[in-house]
């Protein structure tokens, strides 16, 4: 009987179990999450698999429950577990955030001196200068003379997905149970990958990659912010409550527009007219959905980010200019 592949994914949070979790298990690979927490850890360690809620209520109905099997894992603070994860690994990746990301590149680097097979690392961070850091990090902990570049795939994604913060007492009677949307897509850097490259469903390999990138950011990031501002401003607690606003739809859509024709022009072997408004209309429609219960709070945090010179706001206006 032919073994299933085997994906150690570090981060078992919200994206690594609803979008990660979720398209690996369905394309036959086992998951071996890398995590922190010892409820989440302990919890899959005796489960082994998870229910992912999909809220979305357009259409209308009751939402849909996938059960994610073949998941277990170990803690990141077990060194040698870490390293015999990643060792044996067909394919790793990670969902951890810019603050942690270089503490579990230092720690994937004796696992990655073990192996005698390439892999490639499937970053899921949405962050600037992800590969980068994993190249600088991981140059610096792995043995002098470490062919980094033949053997180890850097990959970067862009993550759409939109997962809510989970409800309290929701977390408290099932710490793995996680929301989301019905989206479930990874895009990925096609020529990042250093030897095999999945085939699997909702893994969208993009020969240029650096355009769904700015797309991500100048489209999506955009309108999705506007909306989490403009509806600060008039009280709203969700996203959702805010795009029920005309002036506060009209103010997104407007924003995204702008950049969908600017992004037409830079890229125009990738994008068209018609292409980019139906990702617009299709990005205006998930930010409506009443079920998922995204929060103006989450969405429009972290303000100062996102207004820096290269981020969603100021970024797209340069890029209309």
């Amino acid at each position: 009987m032919r073994t299933p592949p085997l994906i150690v994914h570090f981060g078992a949070g919200n994206i690594g179990r609803s979008l990660v979790g979720t398209l690996f298990s369905r394309a036959g690979y086992e998951i071996l999450f890398v995590d922190a927490a010892p409820d989440i850890v302990a919890a899959l360690r005796q489960r082994h698999g998870y229910r992912v809620v999909v809220k979305d209520d357009l259409p209308p109905g009751a939402p849909a429950v996938l059960e994610v099997r073949g998941a277990d894992a170990i803690d990141a603070r077990d060194g040698e577990a870490v390293a015999a994860a990643v060792a044996r690994a067909d394919l790793i990746g990670t969902s951890v955030g810019a603050n942690v990301l270089p503490i579990v590149l230092r720690s994937m680097a004796p696992g990655l001196a073990r192996r005698t097979r390439p892999v490639s690392i499937l970053f899921c961070e949405n962050l600037h200068g992800v590969v980068e850091l994993a190249r600088t990090t991981l140059g610096a902990n792995l043995p002098a003379g470490f062919d980094l570049a033949g053997r180890v795939g850097l990959v970067a994604t862009s993550i759409g997905k939109m997962v809510p913060i989970m409800p309290a007492e929701v977390r408290a009677r099932d710490p793995l149970e996680v929301w989301g949307e019905a989206y479930n897509r990874i895009i990925a850097d096609r020529h990042a990958f250093v030897g095999p490259v999945p085939g699997i469903e909702g893994l969208d390999l993009k020969a240029n990659f650096r355009a769904y990138v700015d797309r991500k950011l100048y489209i999506h990031n955009l309108g999705h912010a506007v909306c989490a501002c403009f509806g600060y401003l008039h009280g709203c607690t969700r996203i959702a409550e805010a795009m029920a606003l005309g002036e506060v739809a009209r103010a997104a859509r407007a924003a995204m527009e702008a950049s969908a024709r600017a992004l037409t022009i830079r890229y125009p072997g990738e994008f068209t007219e018609a292409n980019q408004a139906e990702h617009v209309a299709d990005l205006l429609r998930r930010f409506r959905n009443q079920a998922l219960g995204d929060t103006v709070f989450r969405v429009g945090r972290d303000l100062p980010r996102k207004l820096a010179g290269d981020d969603r706001f100021v970024g797209a206006l340069r890029l209309v200019r």
